[in-house]
C-alpha cells in the first residue's frame, strides 16, 4: 500500500470527522424551545358546565397552541377567588360582577375583571309552578329564603319596589344554601339567590316544576353573573400569559358551542365527584341556559360593557351597599387594548 494512498484515506477520515463536528456544532445552536407561560385559575366552585370550555381548551391542545400551562384551582370558601387573586396567590379568578364593584368600592380590593364570562343574570327567584306568585309584587306577606347575602335583599326591594309592592311587607328569613329543599318543602314561598341553571334543573329533574323572575324584567340593571379577575400588579407582570390564556380560552369555547355534547363529555371526564358529582342530564340543560348568556348578536363572548359597570354600580349605590363611586376604569381592563 502506497503512502498516497494512506495519505487520502486519512485526509478523508478528517474530512467527515469535521463534517460530524459541525453537524453536531449546528445542533447545539439550535434555538431552545420557549419556555411555557405559567397561568393558574380558581373556579368559583367545583367544575360544572359553565367551565366546560376550560377543560376542552386543555384537553384539544389549545393551551398548548398559545404556549401557556394552565393550573385550574377549585376554591376552598367563596371568597377564596377574590382573596387569592387580589393577593397573587393565583393569577387568575372566577367572580361576580356586583361583588367585584362592592369589593372595590368598600375595600379598594385591587382586582379588575377583565372578561365577562356569563352576560346575564343567573340569579332568579324561584317559587314552584303551582304558586299563587305570579309577580314580584305578590311577593308582599310571603316568606323568601336565601342564603343570607345583603346583595339578595336588594334584588327582591328593587323587584318588589319596580312592580308596585310594598317590600316592607316582605319577610326574608336565611335558609343558607338550602334553597331547593326550602320552596320544595314549602318551608317558604320562594327563594332567590338560586341559578337558573343549576337550582331549577335539579328541582324539575326531581319531579318539582317551577317558575321564577328575571331580575333584570323588574328594575335590576343588567350584570354579568361571572367574570374573570386579576389583580392589577399581576397584569402588569402577567399581561402577555393572560392574554395567551383568553386566546386558548376562545377557541374552548367556540368548540364548546359548536360540540355541547363533547363539550359535556369532557367535562364530565374532569369532574370531581367526591365533592361536587355531576349529572349529565342537569350539565346540558344548564348549558343550553348558559349558551345564549354568554355571548350573543350584540357582545361577544368574553366583552365588558363598561355603561352596566357604571349601573350597576349605580344601583348599588341606591341601595346603600357601597359608600363610593369607583371610575369604570377601576373596575375593568379591557384586555384588546
Amino acid at each position: 500500500m502506497n503512502k498516497r494512498f494512506l495519505f487520502g484515506i486519512a485526509f478523508l477520515l478528517l474530512l467527515l470527522a469535521g463534517c460530524s463536528n459541525s453537524a453536531d456544532t449546528g445542533k447545539k445552536e439550535e434555538t431552545p424551545k420557549e419556555e411555557k407561560k405559567k397561568v393558574s385559575i380558581m373556579l368559583d366552585w367545583y367544575p360544572n358546565a359553565v367551565h366546560s370550555y376550560l377543560y376542552v381548551a386543555q384537553e384539544k391542545g389549545f393551551f398548548d397552541e398559545e404556549n401557556v400551562e394552565v393550573d385550574i384551582q377549585f376554591p376552598a370558601t367563596p371568597t377564596d377567588p377574590m382573596n387569592l387573586t387580589a393577593a397573587g396567590k393565583v393569577t387568575l379568578g372566577f367572580y361576580y360582577q356586583p361583588d367585584v364593584i362592592l369589593a372595590q368600592a368598600n375595600e379598594q380590593v385591587p382586582v379588575k375583571a377583565i372578561a365577562s364570562i356569563v352576560q346575564e343574570p343567573l340569579n332568579y327567584t324561584v317559587m314552584l309552578e303551582d304558586s299563587p306568585i305570579q309577580s314580584p309584587k305578590d311577593l308582599e306577606g310571603k316568606i323568601i329564603g336565601y342564603p343570607g347575602i345583603p346583595l339578595n335583599e336588594s334584588l327582591i326591594k328593587t323587584m318588589v319596589t319596580h312592580d308596585g309592592g310594598d317590600y316592607e311587607k316582605v319577610k326574608m328569613i336565611d335558609v343558607g344554601f338550602e334553597l331547593e329543599a326550602s320552596v320544595v318543602s314549602k318551608r317558604v314561598d320562594a327563594v332567590t339567590g338560586t341559578f337558573i341553571n343549576h337550582e331549577v334543573p335539579v328541582m324539575e329533574s326531581k319531579g318539582y316544576k317551577a317558575r321564577y323572575f328575571n331580575p333584570v324584567e323588574y328594575g335590576v340593571p343588567n350584570y354579568s353573573e361571572i367574570v374573570l379577575v386579576t389583580s392589577d400588579d399581576t397584569w402588569k407582570k402577567d399581561q402577555e400569559a393572560i392574554q395567551s390564556f383568553w386566546k386558548a380560552a376562545e377557541k374552548g369555547y367556540n368548540f364548546m358551542k359548536e360540540n355541547p355534547e363533547e363539550a359535556l363529555d369532557i367535562l364530565l371526564s374532569n369532574q370531581d365527584k367526591a365533592n361536587f358529582p355531576l349529572d349529565k342530564a342537569i350539565e346540558t340543560e344548564s348549558l343550553n341556559v348558559l349558551l345564549p348568556k354568554m355571548d350573543s348578536e350584540t357582545a361577544k363572548f368574553g366583552d365588558l360593557d363598561p355603561t352596566s359597570w357604571e349601573e350597576v354600580r349605580d344601583w348599588l349605590k341606591e341601595m346603600e351597599l357601597i359608600t363610593t363611586t369607583p371610575e369604570v376604569d377601576e373596575m375593568i381592563i379591557d384586555m384588546k387594548s
